[in-house]
């Protein structure tokens, strides 16, 4: 099978994304490489998203539609998939766009393998500036048991991932998502990528990473969007856990065990960054019965871990020793970083 017989399906989720849709496909339609399908699952939209993939799919016979309730964007990813027609499968967010020549340049890494998987790097978009985002794995081809030892082995429990576990810059063959979809929770509000990647990445039997490539440009919507407080973080925090745990359990992950408790860990710093931003003055009584909350303590006591992000690290002190004073202090930080991130990005 020559490169250009490769079929690509392109799996667009959609949800009232009508400011940024058009662009979106636009881009795709715009590749220099032949053979792909859109699929464009839309997701109950209430805006003008849903009308817009119509008319795309009216105009392009390589573009379908594809409605649903809402249900959220991994049960439309489920749904793509399902639909799918294509030997190879990537994913893009409705509100980013990808560089024409991303399909090309990625199916050129393809050997016609089953389980390869090519990841590019991506471009992140901000209001006022445009900042490139290389993954911190080297650049190469990854098989046998250099794939083992070198990326399976550390896709779980370092500060900076190997390998981002966004669904996006991803080009899979197909066979990597099969018998995986036990683990798709479409109830996760966090995390809910991790769920379908990571399981990928270990039935992957060959991994390219491509060197610079960035093809994909990520739209930071709106900056302030980091700044916003979510009660519900920390119950989704735990149910990731419970859900990753699966995986590593019926996978018998080496070392996965360590490895997702060590993950668990830098994921509760997230979430005392979180609490943090809480509006209200019960702040403090939350954070404190979040990290006092004896299964939690446990593994953050019983847990090594290496912090080495200067603030990232404040916050784990934090969770270790969630006094009053020290809490306050951490506030403190967080609320100063906001306001300067704020006002330097425009907000």
């Amino acid at each position: 099978m020559s490169k250009a017989e490769y079929k690509i399906s392109v799996i667009v989720p959609v949800y009232n994304k009508a400011d940024y849709l058009e662009q979106c496909i636009d881009s795709i339609l715009a590749q220099t490489y032949g053979s792909f399908e859109l699929l464009l699952i839309d997701d109950g939209s209430t805006d003008a998203s849903g009308a817009i993939c119509e008319r795309y799919a009216d105009m392009d016979e390589r573009v379908r539609t594809i409605r649903q309730q809402n249900q959220g964007p991994t049960a439309a990813v489920a749904n793509g998939m399902n639909q799918a027609s294509g030997d190879y499968y990537t994913f893009v967010d409705s509100d980013d766009y990808i560089s024409a020549d991303m399909l090309e340049e990625m199916a050129a890494c393809l050997v016609g393998q089953p389980g390869e998987i090519v990841c590019c790097n991506h471009v992140l978009e901000k209001r006022k500036e445009t900042i490139p985002v290389i993954q911190p794995l080297p650049a190469g081809i990854y098989e046998g048991s250099r794939l083992d030892s070198e990326v399976k082995a550390k896709l779980l429990g370092l500060e900076n991932r190997i390998i981002p576990m966004s669904r996006c810059m991803k080009l899979c063959e197909k066979s990597v998502f099969q018998g995986n979809e036990k683990y798709y929770d479409t109830t996760l509000r966090m995390g809910d990528d991790f769920n379908l990647i990571y399981p990928a990445l270990l039935a992957a039997s060959r991994i390219v990473i491509m060197k610079e490539a960035l093809f994909y440009h990520y739209r930071y919507v709106d900056d302030s969007i980091v700044h916003a407080y979510d009660p519900d973080n920390a119950r989704s925090v735990a149910a990731w856990f419970r859900a990753v745990h699966r995986i590593v359990s019926d996978k018998k992950v080496p070392d996965g065990e360590a490895g997702l408790d060590r993950e668990y860990c830098y994921m509760l710093i997230y979430v005392m960054k979180n609490e943090l931003r809480n509006p209200g003055h019960d702040y403090m009584s939350r954070i404190r019965e979040i990290f006092m909350r004896k299964e939690v303590r446990d593994k953050i006591l019983n847990t090594p871990l290496t912090v080495r992000n200067r603030t990232n690290a404040l916050m784990y002190a934090g969770m270790r020793h969630p006094d009053r004073a020290l809490i306050w202090i951490l506030r403190m930080i967080v609320r100063s970083y906001d306001r300067s991130g704020r006002k330097g990005n425009g907000n």
